[in-house]
């Protein structure tokens, strides 16, 4: 991106200057913000067309509203490409989503008009319900606080937890429903199919507001007349206002209008803004406005890799190098689920990231997308396991975190074959801190009743799959967004808690748990003919390989490497059995995530960055078996 080649855009310090824009300036702004964007893409994969369908929505806010003092949450965060740009960081855009550069999410850390890292969906309407209570009891009532949330986080649990608590207390919010008809895939589900009807709807918000002057005249008198009237006049409303799903919650209901159209979207702001109690105001999107191939395939151009624009034809940039452990996951549910017909998959609106539509063209009766509700998609598979199927619960891990009480209750307590694949586990890269899976081992370790496991390569990752449907309890399998290691040779027969021996040697022992095996042989290789290291593939989290671990330590230094947080991982598993054998603990060196969230970038810089590139794990080999040569 040339700085300084959009006029306008270049010159906002801030979002105040927006509102000395006129009309047409205003839309000059968002034809450069949609250039911005495309530049972008020549470079690197980035949230595309989400970020294309809120410009108009994005600029009509910031000048309806002072967002220095006012309230602003963006649900999800992945659409905040225009929000950074007119909030003072053009400057700094071509950083985005680069190590050091900016987040590609929300982050107060760059902005006082961010206010919350968000990365979850769901959650705007209670935050933003928080900073208005919050406001009003510190006497700043002159303050708005503004929830923009899209269609597809709309059936979170959360959202209506926070919509029956907003209508109950009656207090001053607005909501921006943010309606372009996707999440990341197409959306499914009753609210969906609700959100079609009041797109469809004829009676626009200009016939609504004489439809509702009518019924105010109607008389309300005498029982059962009164009764009678009310409910004609609730019945009416229903009818022609649209939005009493909303408006039954005591949430009121403006809209749908067009979210493209700045001029009508600011009149319909500067309404919404003056009324009492909670507000939601319906916003008809397009996914990927302004750029033909997104509208047409937003799927695709949710998050595309780098491309270059050739007249309106995108042309893709470079290649996505060795398959990802997702192909080699997908193609072993496939292969199950022929042999299997009790195999069921279920995902949360991620049947695209998790690389699923096969399976759901396939067995389309055996697929279920339940939308953002994790929660929902553990207890559902619980009870499909309980009568007699044996469900696949696909979710990333970052996202099943949501979901830890219905594993703890529906699964694990009940005892109950679910199996769970857990995609994106370790550093997601570019994504950062809100995507990176690196808590799963700790949140599941504890639980009874399930098994934790991991692949080191490629040819793993079908047996895993296989053995744990096979399973009487829960199990998990981890695996991060990264080429999968071919090799290094032809896998173990899967058995429960045992690892697998992958070089012998004499100096000392280093424990791979999951993908990172390919960062210890590389350490291995740089060690050359120093050291004579036996590496092991862990497989297991839980059960612990407790005779693997016993004749480790009896070798020498024993080095445990993971991606995933040092506190609660597989090395605590790994130290927790050595000292229940009596082991000399002081020969452990556990290697992994240090404790705090770890920022964005490439996964092979974050590795080197933390200490599990190849030169790190071989300089701590060298350094503890020098140790193992001192005195005590």
């Amino acid at each position: 991106m040339k700085i300084g080649s959009h006029p306008l855009l270049s010159t906002l310090k801030d979002a105040e200057g927006l509102r000395s824009f006129s009309p047409v300036e205003l839309e000059t702004v968002a034809a450069e913000i949609r250039d911005v964007l495309c530049n972008l893409l020549a470079t690197r994969t980035a949230h595309f067309a989400s970020n294309l369908g809120v410009v108009e929505l994005c600029l009509a806010l910031h000048t309806e509203f002072d967002f220095r003092r006012d309230r602003l949450i963006w649900d999800t965060g992945h659409q905040i490409y225009p929000h950074k740009l007119v909030t003072g960081r053009y400057a700094m855009f071509d950083t985005i989503r680069q190590q050091g550069g900016l987040m590609g999410y929300p982050n107060p850390e760059e902005s006082d008009y961010d206010l919350f890292m968000t990365g979850h969906a769901g959650c705007s309407i209670s935050t933003a319900m928080g900073l208005a209570s919050g406001d009003s009891l510190s006497g700043e009532t002159d303050r708005h606080s503004v929830a923009v949330i899209g269609d597809g986080a709309l059936p979170s649990g959360i959202v209506f937890e926070a919509l029956n608590n907003a209508g109950a207390s009656g207090d001053k919010l607005t909501i921006i429903l943010n309606d372009n008809k996707m999440s990341i895939c197409p959306r499914v589900g009753a609210l969906a199919a609700y959100l079609d009807r009041l797109r469809s709807n004829p009676f626009y918000t200009g016939l609504k507001h004489e439809v509702a002057k009518v019924l105010g005249h109607v008389p309300m008198f005498g029982d059962p007349a009164e009764r009678m009237l009310a409910q004609l006049k609730e019945g009416v409303k229903a009818g022609l206002l649209g939005g009493m799903l909303f408006e039954e919650l005591g949430v009121r209901y403006v809209g749908p209008i067009d979210g493209h159209d700045v001029g009508l979207l600011r009149k319909y702001l500067k309404m919404v803004r003056e009324m009492p109690g909670p507000v939601l105001l319906h916003v008809v999107t397009e996914k990927g406005h302004g750029y033909k191939p997104a509208e047409q395939n937003p799927v695709y151009f949710h998050t595309p890799p780098a491309f270059l624009d050739d007249g309106g034809k995108p042309v893709t940039l470079g290649s996505d190098g060795s398959p990802p452990y997702t192909n080699f996951v997908r193609d072993s549910i496939l292969a199950l689920m022929q042999r299997d017909e009790r195999v069921t998959v279920l995902t949360a609106a991620m049947c695209q990231g998790n690389k699923l539509e096969p399976v759901r063209e396939r067995y389309p009766e055996r697929f279920f997308d339940v939308g953002i509700c994790e929660s929902h998609a553990v207890a559902f598979a619980a009870g499909q396991c309980k009568a007699g199927l044996r469900p696949i619960v696909e979710i990333y891990s970052t996202f099943l975190q949501r979901s830890v009480d219905q594993i703890f209750q529906e699964v694990c307590l009940q005892r109950l074959p679910v199996t769970f694949l857990m995609d994106r586990s370790g550093l997601t890269g570019p994504d950062g801190p809100t995507h990176h899976g690196l808590f799963d081992i700790g949140y599941l370790r504890s639980l009874p009743n399930l098994v934790l496991m991991a692949p080191g390569y490629a040819g793993e990752v079908g047996p895993m799959v296989d053995f744990a449907i096979d399973q009487e309890t829960a199990v998990a399998i981890r695996y991060p967004k990264a080429a999968a290691l071919q090799g290094p040779k032809k896998p173990d027969e899967i058995v429960l808690g045992r690892s697998e021996t992958i070089r012998q040697g004499t100096d000392g022992t280093i424990i791979a748990y999951g993908a990172v095996l390919d960062q210890v042989l590389a350490a291995v290789e740089l060690l050359g003919d120093e050291l004579d290291v036996t590496v092991i593939n862990g497989r297991f989290a839980k059960p612990i390989d407790d005779a693997m671990i016993q004749s480790a330590f009896e070798r020498g230094f024993v080095i445990t490497v993971e991606e995933s947080a040092r506190i609660g991982g597989f090395g605590t598993a790994v130290l927790e059995s050595a000292a229940d054998q009596g082991l000399d603990t002081r020969k452990l060196k556990r290697l992994a995530m240090p404790d705090r969230f770890v920022e964005h970038g490439s996964r092979d810089a974050l590795l080197d960055q933390l200490g599990l590139g190849p030169k790190q794990i071989a300089d701590v080999c060298r350094d503890l078996a020098i140790a193992s040569l001192s005195p005590p």
